[in-house]
């Protein structure tokens, strides 16, 4: 069953329209901190208390204006609203809840992103078991990258990441 814009996030969220315009398009990209193609791209602007982006996209004038959930405004932009059903959400592969990365996200039911959570938040150094929580990390690693040099910021962004596991434990992937 193809998805309705109403589904996503509540009724009334125009995420074509959203996705079409040039202007919240760049408004949304100007906000994304690149980091390569396989790498997290994190979100610079206003921080939910989940940890993901929160952006006021579209217009007043025409009565688009919303404060939608970044990633899920990145995916419609990237790939568009018919490639998801109904129950769909945006899930994180990486599980930063604050990454940008479109290579990142995946679609699927709220089980399956539960069921992502459940599997790994035990993980030793991983994003789910940061000791802050999902906004307090994206929250440090956003200042981070707004605090330091251009020549610094990968080790601000380290540093960050590091600070939420003070045990330095570390649990590698199976794969």
């Amino acid at each position: 069953m193809p998805t309705t814009p109403e589904d996503l996030s509540g009724p009334g969220v125009p995420w074509a329209q959203l996705a079409a315009s040039e202007e919240t398009t760049a408004r949304y990209r100007a906000k994304i901190y690149h980091r390569g193609d396989d790498r997290c791209a994190y979100w610079l602007g206003a921080i939910s208390d989940s940890g993901h982006g929160k952006l006021r996209a579209g217009r007043r004038s025409d009565g688009t204006s919303r404060v939608v959930t970044a990633h899920v405004l990145g995916y419609v932009i990237e790939y568009g609203l018919q490639t998801l059903r109904a129950d769909d959400v945006v899930r994180h592969t990486c599980d930063e809840a604050s990454c940008q990365n479109s290579r990142h996200w995946t679609a699927g039911t709220r089980q399956d992103n539960i069921a992502d959570y459940h599997a790994r938040r035990d993980r030793a150094g991983h994003a789910l078991a940061d000791v802050r929580g999902p906004a307090g990390r994206a929250m440090a690693i956003r200042e981070a990258i707004l605090a330091a040099a251009p020549g610094d910021v990968e080790d601000a962004i380290a540093a960050a990441i590091a600070a939420g596991n003070p045990t330095g434990a570390r649990q590698d992937t199976l794969w």
